[in-house]
């Protein structure tokens, strides 16, 4: 399939009808890696808007599958803000997912759609998916029982979505947003107070959520095993490492890279009849006599 694919392509830049089902593929035999590997080049050319949502939202499941959640984040966050002229069942189901995988990696949701998202979607994404932002509500509260009381009560809504695993990992993350609030008051905490604090049920299950937070880069810290006492660190990086410097090198250079992209797409949208069209009765919406012909230039 992935050959295919590639057989396909124009270029590496084009997006096919075949996608979609390649990444589809990839979920069901839960071989998520090789999902990946396509989902690392960036789109500017697509065939059907139909195969982009498809693209973006099984993308997003497989970096779900690969706990990649900013990249999951990225191609849900695409579904929903990509435009449409009716709302689609796609766009809901991404938008479920993009709540709960916000909570997880940003531990916060933000209700309020981009501008940039259709008006369709700014109107209805949120009473189609209501038990998730009653959810996310219930997050922000930071109250561990009532978090677990309210998905006690939904768990046949969550599971009838396919997203009851992303919602059970909800209620674990908010354990770890506990744990980093604490580093922002605290430079040594026993393990004991943790879990009081957090409300786990033992200094030993509070040491396990700390160790895998450490590994995970989550917060820096060192455990004292003699005593069970944490103590918070600061970042250790400095970023004047050669590592560090290519990375950063490596990122302008993508950047550039986009924005030579982004400058030539434009020319051609504002060269598009379609556009042109579209623009043109939007202008006549509008008394242009009350504005000036010349934009004013201001002195900051």
């Amino acid at each position: 399939m992935l050959t295919a694919v590639r057989k396909l392509q124009s270029s590496t830049e084009h997006l096919t009808t075949l996608h979609p089902e390649f990444l589809l593929l990839c979920l069901l035999a839960k071989c998520y890696k090789t999902g990946l590997s396509i989902l690392e080049e960036d789109i500017f050319e697509v065939d059907q808007p139909r195969d982009l949502y498809l693209y973006c939202y099984y993308g997003g499941m497989i970096c779900i599958g690969q706990k990649c959640f900013r990249k999951a984040l990225e191609l849900l966050h695409n579904v929903v803000t990509a435009p449409m002229s009716t709302i689609n069942a796609i766009a809901v189901e991404a938008y479920k997912k993009y709540i709960l995988v916000s909570l997880i990696h940003h531990g916060q949701l933000s209700t309020s759609l981009p501008k940039y998202a259709s008006g369709v979607a700014q109107r209805n994404l949120k009473s189609l998916c209501l038990s998730y932002i009653e959810l996310a509500n219930s997050y922000n509260n930071g109250k561990i029982a009532d978090l677990e009381t309210y998905v006690q009560a939904n768990m046949e809504k969550f599971g009838s979505d396919n997203n009851l695993g992303l919602v059970k990992q909800v209620v674990s993350s908010i354990y770890k947003r506990n744990i980093q609030r604490l580093t922002q008051t605290y430079l040594t905490l026993s393990l004991q107070d943790i879990a009081n604090t957090v409300q786990l049920n033992s200094p030993k299950e509070a040491e396990m959520h700390v160790l895998q937070m450490i590994q995970d880069g989550e917060i820096y810290a060192t455990i004292n095993q003699k005593d069970g006492m944490v103590r918070f660190l600061e970042d250790p990086e400095l970023y004047k490492t050669c590592e560090m410097i290519e990375h950063i090198d490596l990122s302008i250079q993508r950047l550039m890279t986009l924005s030579k992209k982004l400058t030539v797409m434009d020319e051609l949208i504002s060269c598009d009849p379609l556009y042109l069209g579209k623009a043109g009765r939007e202008r006549q919406r509008f008394d242009f006599d009350d504005f000036d012909s010349v934009p004013q230039r201001f002195n900051i």
